[in-house]
Protein backbone atom coordinates (compact mmCIF):
# COMPACT_ATOMS: atom_id res chain seq x y z
CA UNK A 1 0.00 0.00 0.00
CA UNK A 2 1.75 3.37 -0.86
CA UNK A 3 1.65 5.90 1.50
CA UNK A 4 -0.93 7.96 -0.30
CA UNK A 5 -3.33 5.22 0.31
CA UNK A 6 -2.34 4.46 3.52
CA UNK A 7 -2.89 8.17 4.34
CA UNK A 8 -6.13 8.46 3.30
CA UNK A 9 -7.34 5.36 5.09
CA UNK A 10 -5.71 6.19 7.95
CA UNK A 11 -7.69 9.61 8.28
CA UNK A 12 -11.10 8.00 7.16
CA UNK A 13 -10.65 5.46 9.92
CA UNK A 14 -9.62 7.95 12.23
CA UNK A 15 -12.25 10.60 10.91
CA UNK A 16 -15.16 7.89 11.90
CA UNK A 17 -13.32 6.20 14.73
CA UNK A 18 -13.21 9.68 16.98
CA UNK A 19 -16.11 11.31 15.15
CA UNK A 20 -15.73 14.96 15.40
CA UNK A 21 -19.54 15.86 14.57
CA UNK A 22 -20.67 13.39 16.73
CA UNK A 23 -18.65 14.48 19.55
CA UNK A 24 -19.55 18.18 18.38
CA UNK A 25 -23.25 17.12 19.35
CA UNK A 26 -22.90 15.88 22.56
CA UNK A 27 -20.59 18.14 23.95
CA UNK A 28 -23.48 20.76 22.85
CA UNK A 29 -26.10 18.77 24.94
CA UNK A 30 -23.82 18.43 28.17
CA UNK A 31 -22.46 21.79 27.86
CA UNK A 32 -25.81 24.23 26.89
CA UNK A 33 -26.17 26.63 29.58
CA UNK A 34 -22.25 26.72 30.23
CA UNK A 35 -20.93 29.86 29.94
CA UNK A 36 -18.81 30.26 26.31
CA UNK A 37 -15.47 30.75 28.01
CA UNK A 38 -15.76 27.70 30.46
CA UNK A 39 -17.26 25.42 27.17
CA UNK A 40 -13.67 26.82 25.75
CA UNK A 41 -11.75 25.74 28.70
CA UNK A 42 -13.37 21.88 28.88
CA UNK A 43 -13.20 21.52 25.40
CA UNK A 44 -9.54 22.23 25.35
CA UNK A 45 -8.77 20.14 28.41
CA UNK A 46 -11.04 17.13 26.72
CA UNK A 47 -8.94 17.21 23.70
CA UNK A 48 -5.61 17.59 25.40
CA UNK A 49 -6.37 14.48 27.79
CA UNK A 50 -8.03 12.49 24.74
CA UNK A 51 -4.72 13.17 22.89
CA UNK A 52 -2.67 11.74 25.36
CA UNK A 53 -4.50 8.50 25.74
CA UNK A 54 -4.34 8.46 22.13
CA UNK A 55 -0.95 8.84 22.06
CA UNK A 56 0.06 6.76 24.24
CA UNK A 57 -2.16 3.38 22.70
CA UNK A 58 -0.37 4.98 19.24
CA UNK A 59 3.00 4.65 20.88
CA UNK A 60 3.01 2.09 23.18
CA UNK A 61 -0.33 -0.18 21.98
CA UNK A 62 1.32 -2.75 19.80
CA UNK A 63 4.60 -2.87 22.76
CA UNK A 64 1.30 -3.81 25.08
CA UNK A 65 0.19 -6.22 22.47
CA UNK A 66 3.13 -7.56 22.28
CA UNK A 67 4.00 -8.58 25.93
CA UNK A 68 0.56 -9.79 26.74
CA UNK A 69 1.29 -12.34 23.97
CA UNK A 70 -1.26 -11.27 21.76
CA UNK A 71 -0.47 -11.56 18.03
CA UNK A 72 -1.24 -8.62 15.61
CA UNK A 73 -3.27 -10.65 13.35
CA UNK A 74 -6.19 -11.48 16.69
CA UNK A 75 -5.60 -7.75 17.87
CA UNK A 76 -6.71 -6.69 14.18
CA UNK A 77 -9.50 -9.55 13.84
CA UNK A 78 -10.80 -8.07 17.37
CA UNK A 79 -10.59 -4.67 16.37
CA UNK A 80 -12.56 -5.46 12.99
CA UNK A 81 -15.07 -6.69 14.78
CA UNK A 82 -15.21 -3.85 17.13
CA UNK A 83 -15.04 -1.10 14.40
CA UNK A 84 -17.70 -2.85 12.35
CA UNK A 85 -20.26 -2.84 15.41
CA UNK A 86 -19.15 0.89 15.33
CA UNK A 87 -20.13 0.88 12.44
CA UNK A 88 -23.49 -0.81 12.07
CA UNK A 89 -24.57 1.30 15.09
CA UNK A 90 -23.80 4.31 12.96
CA UNK A 91 -25.52 3.30 9.94
CA UNK A 92 -28.70 2.30 12.02
CA UNK A 93 -28.99 5.63 13.82
CA UNK A 94 -27.32 5.46 17.00
CA UNK A 95 -24.62 8.20 15.90
CA UNK A 96 -21.86 7.95 18.99
CA UNK A 97 -21.79 4.64 18.02
CA UNK A 98 -19.37 2.39 20.68
CA UNK A 99 -18.96 6.02 22.18
CA UNK A 100 -22.36 6.44 23.17
CA UNK A 101 -23.36 7.27 26.86
CA UNK A 102 -25.70 4.92 28.57
CA UNK A 103 -28.41 6.43 30.47
CA UNK A 104 -26.93 6.65 34.20
CA UNK A 105 -23.49 7.88 32.58
CA UNK A 106 -25.33 10.92 30.87
CA UNK A 107 -26.96 11.38 34.54
CA UNK A 108 -23.51 11.51 36.01
CA UNK A 109 -21.95 13.53 33.79
CA UNK A 110 -24.91 16.28 34.43
CA UNK A 111 -23.38 16.01 38.24
CA UNK A 112 -21.81 18.42 39.12
CA UNK A 113 -17.95 17.80 38.53
CA UNK A 114 -15.07 18.09 35.69
CA UNK A 115 -17.20 16.56 32.35
CA UNK A 116 -13.76 16.98 30.73
CA UNK A 117 -12.28 13.86 31.53
CA UNK A 118 -15.40 12.02 32.07
CA UNK A 119 -17.11 11.54 29.21
CA UNK A 120 -16.12 13.76 27.07
CA UNK A 121 -11.71 12.41 26.88
CA UNK A 122 -13.69 9.29 27.40
CA UNK A 123 -15.50 7.15 25.93
CA UNK A 124 -16.68 9.93 23.75
CA UNK A 125 -13.41 11.22 22.42
CA UNK A 126 -11.12 8.90 22.96
CA UNK A 127 -13.29 5.78 23.29
CA UNK A 128 -13.28 2.23 22.30
CA UNK A 129 -12.96 2.96 18.23
CA UNK A 130 -10.75 5.53 18.25
CA UNK A 131 -8.22 3.56 20.82
CA UNK A 132 -8.23 0.19 18.94
CA UNK A 133 -8.14 2.04 15.37
CA UNK A 134 -4.73 3.79 16.56
CA UNK A 135 -3.54 0.49 18.05
CA UNK A 136 -4.48 -1.31 14.65
CA UNK A 137 -2.75 1.51 12.11
CA UNK A 138 -0.06 1.93 13.79
CA UNK A 139 0.51 -1.76 13.97
CA UNK A 140 -0.37 -1.78 9.94
CA UNK A 141 2.83 0.96 9.92
CA UNK A 142 4.95 -1.83 10.88
CA UNK A 143 7.93 0.24 11.82
CA UNK A 144 7.72 2.48 9.25
CA UNK A 145 8.71 6.10 10.17
CA UNK A 146 6.40 7.79 7.47
CA UNK A 147 3.59 5.91 7.88
CA UNK A 148 4.19 6.21 11.47
CA UNK A 149 4.15 9.69 11.10
CA UNK A 150 1.02 9.28 8.97
CA UNK A 151 -1.03 7.96 11.97
CA UNK A 152 0.15 10.25 14.62
CA UNK A 153 -0.40 13.59 11.92
CA UNK A 154 -4.39 12.19 11.29
CA UNK A 155 -4.74 12.41 15.36
CA UNK A 156 -3.88 15.92 15.24
CA UNK A 157 -5.91 16.96 12.62
CA UNK A 158 -8.55 14.82 13.89
CA UNK A 159 -8.31 16.33 16.80
CA UNK A 160 -8.45 19.42 15.85
CA UNK A 161 -11.47 18.85 13.70
CA UNK A 162 -13.52 17.71 17.11
CA UNK A 163 -12.45 20.76 19.04
CA UNK A 164 -13.37 23.22 16.20
CA UNK A 165 -16.70 21.00 16.28
CA UNK A 166 -16.94 21.77 20.26
CA UNK A 167 -16.18 25.19 19.43
CA UNK A 168 -18.64 25.80 17.10
CA UNK A 169 -21.12 23.47 18.18
CA UNK A 170 -24.46 25.89 17.86
CA UNK A 171 -23.31 26.82 14.35
CA UNK A 172 -22.47 23.38 13.68
CA UNK A 173 -26.17 22.13 14.76
CA UNK A 174 -27.97 24.96 13.15
CA UNK A 175 -26.43 24.43 9.90
CA UNK A 176 -26.84 20.34 10.05
CA UNK A 177 -29.83 20.16 12.27
CA UNK A 178 -30.92 16.37 13.12
CA UNK A 179 -31.25 15.31 10.16
CA UNK A 180 -27.82 16.37 8.58
CA UNK A 181 -25.93 15.19 10.95
CA UNK A 182 -27.96 11.35 10.68
CA UNK A 183 -26.72 11.54 7.22
CA UNK A 184 -23.19 12.02 8.18
CA UNK A 185 -23.09 9.46 10.78
CA UNK A 186 -24.77 6.89 8.00
CA UNK A 187 -22.15 7.72 5.47
CA UNK A 188 -19.03 7.24 7.78
CA UNK A 189 -20.99 4.53 9.22
CA UNK A 190 -20.72 2.79 5.53
CA UNK A 191 -17.17 3.74 5.10
CA UNK A 192 -16.05 2.38 8.93
CA UNK A 193 -18.23 -1.07 7.91
CA UNK A 194 -16.08 -1.76 4.77
CA UNK A 195 -12.54 -0.61 6.08
CA UNK A 196 -13.28 -2.95 9.66
CA UNK A 197 -14.57 -5.93 6.67
CA UNK A 198 -10.95 -5.34 5.10
CA UNK A 199 -9.39 -5.76 8.17
CA UNK A 200 -11.21 -8.82 8.94
CA UNK A 201 -10.08 -10.26 6.14
CA UNK A 202 -6.14 -9.24 6.26
CA UNK A 203 -6.36 -10.91 9.74
CA UNK A 204 -7.72 -14.39 8.69
CA UNK A 205 -5.26 -13.83 5.36
CA UNK A 206 -2.34 -12.88 7.50
CA UNK A 207 -2.95 -16.10 10.16
CA UNK A 208 -3.50 -18.40 7.72
CA UNK A 209 -6.08 -20.35 9.53
CA UNK A 210 -7.77 -20.99 6.39
CA UNK A 211 -4.91 -22.52 4.71
CA UNK A 212 -4.64 -26.19 4.06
Amino acid sequence: MSVVEFSVMTFATLFVAIGPVDTAIVFGGLTGGVHRPERFRLAFRAVLIAGSVLLGFALFGVGLLAALHVSLEAFRFAGGVLLLLQGIQLIFGHPAGLSTLTAGERREALEPGDIAIFPLAFPVIAGPAGLTAVVLLMGQASGDLIKSAVVLGSIFVCLMLTYGGMIFTDVLHRILKTTGANVIARLAGVILAGLAAQYIFDAIREARILSG
